[in-house]
């Protein structure tokens, strides 16, 4: 009896170390190799400048939010670095980004990371002409009422500094990713 005791108590000792040693993750782990660079590069490059000019015409237009537009372009350089350069950047931290040898790219994601992740501008969301507030008309000003005679279209929209600053930091954002595609040797 206590050798059977002793033998149930190897087995499982023996079933648990198995179960630990082939759970733990591997130290040698290859990396995946580098996907080959594109046959031609000009192309590729002239492909994602027309994908960040229709990202910014469709902010311009108001078809996408600041926000959206940001994390656009962001995903849009990631994506050329991957595409160019075979370094995984879609997947990769902003650190990680800068632990890699494309400084460019990296100050460029660093750079849209506070209108990508902060809070949204005011001005980003779709304005509409009804008030928000409880009472009738109790948040537009009298002069932005349009009377009976005017048409509707002409209720002035957000003015003042920040009316025009999510269009114009997706304008600044747009040409920061358009120089790293531009400058990529």
């Amino acid at each position: 009896m206590p050798w059977a005791g002793f033998s149930l108590l190897l087995i499982v000792a023996g079933w648990l170390a198995y179960v630990f040693l082939s759970t733990r993750p591997r130290r040698h782990v290859s990396a995946a190799a580098p996907s080959p660079r594109p046959r031609d590069p000009s192309s590729l490059k002239q492909d994602y400048l027309r994908r960040i000019d229709a990202v910014a015409a469709q902010a311009g237009a108001g078809r996408l939010s600041a926000r959206a537009s940001h994390q656009e372009l962001s995903l849009l350089i990631r994506s050329f670095v991957r595409d160019i350069a075979g370094i995984d950047a879609p997947r990769m931290t902003l650190a990680e980004l800068q632990q890699q040898n494309i400084p460019a790219a990296a100050r460029a994601v660093s750079s849209l990371y506070p209108a990508e992740f902060g809070p949204a501008p005011r001005d980003s969301e779709p304005c509409d002409t009804e008030p928000r507030a409880s009472g009738p008309r109790a948040s537009v000003p009298r002069d932005s009422v349009p009377s009976a005679s005017e048409p509707r279209d002409s209720v002035p929209r957000a003015s003042g500094p920040r009316a025009s600053e999510p269009r114009d930091s997706v304008a600044i954002a747009a040409e920061t990713a358009r120089e790293v595609v531009r400058t990529w040797n």
